[in-house]
């Protein structure tokens, strides 16, 4: 029994020094720092499809970690490196945890937008439609696409969104430990109103794309289930896939993301996405829209 506890906290402490190790980038990939004079940065790191496999199509991707750390692996630049593959730009957000010394709830959000900002202020130079750039997220990453794709102005709405085994709410069925993260122990029950993306879908929501494994023990599927509920209801497209297995990450407990092992067919999911974003014509290789 000492044994096994002792061999439970070491993986515990592996995983934990795995999510806040700092981020090594990918060969050949360009950094661009979001946030120049804050003292914790933002950054974006630009995966850019051959010219033969371009698209013009961009996902901003935001990796999960329960908003205390990020996966910047299998959910990042594994992420990136997979949809560039089909002809998508892959642009990998480091953002800014909410509970680091002066930083706030909005942080993130705002890491988020300036992201989407960037990527179509740059969309001539990295030959990106800038009427084609949508947001990616896991876990708590979802939930910061879910928040982007429901909070936005003219510049900062994505044209679609991509929300992947996601925290949606706030409410009933949240992740406790998201939720702690970002609003704190005691929030204020308009912040999780706010934060609750399932609660202000409008007809200009963008076109989402939801998967989810019915057996996740970590975030409950009914956060994807409600959020496409609302979805419908506001006539917004959208495409919602629950798998029976799957777990947290959609790879029966074998890892999150892309790439690596799995353990189940939930991890099909990028295959079904990709499938998605084709039939809405975002993979229609075109001259870059001005």
């Amino acid at each position: 029994m000492k044994r096994s506890m002792k061999s439970s906290l070491l993986s515990f402490l592996i995983f934990c020094s795995f999510l806040l190790s700092p981020l090594a980038a990918a060969d050949d990939v360009l950094e661009i720092v979001l946030t120049p004079d804050a003292k914790d940065k933002a950054s974006i790191f630009i995966h850019l499809p051959a010219p033969e496999k371009r698209t013009g199509a961009a996902i901003v991707i935001c990796p999960g970690g329960g908003y205390g750390g990020l996966t910047m692996g299998s959910e990042g630049h594994d992420t990136a490196k997979w949809f560039v593959e089909h002809g998508v730009a892959g642009i990998v957000l480091k953002y800014r945890l909410p509970g680091k010394p002066g930083h706030s709830h909005n942080t993130p959000l705002d890491d988020a937008h300036a992201a989407i900002k960037t990527v179509r202020a740059k969309a001539a130079e990295w030959n990106i439609d800038p009427r084609r750039v949508g947001i990616l997220g896991y876990s708590a990453g979802g939930h910061l696409a879910s928040t982007a794709g429901t909070h936005f102005d003219v510049q900062t709405r994505p044209d679609f969104v991509l929300a992947i085994y996601p925290v949606i709410t706030m409410g009933e069925y949240t992740h406790g430990g998201s939720k702690k993260n970002l609003l704190g122990a005691q929030p204020d029950p308009e912040l999780v109103k706010f934060y609750s993306a399932e609660l202000n879908v409008t007809k200009e929501t963008p076109p989402t794309f939801l998967a989810h494994a019915g057996d996740d023990r970590g975030v409950n599927a009914m956060n994807s289930v409600n959020f496409y509920s609302a979805l419908l209801k506001a006539n917004v497209p959208a495409e919602l896939h629950v798998y029976e297995r799957g777990d947290h990450g959609l790879k029966g407990g074998a890892g999150y993301g892309i790439g690596g092992a799995t353990k189940s067919i939930s991890s099909t999911w990028p295959d079904r996405a990709i499938e998605w974003m084709r039939q809405r014509g975002l993979l229609e290789a075109r001259p870059p829209t001005k």
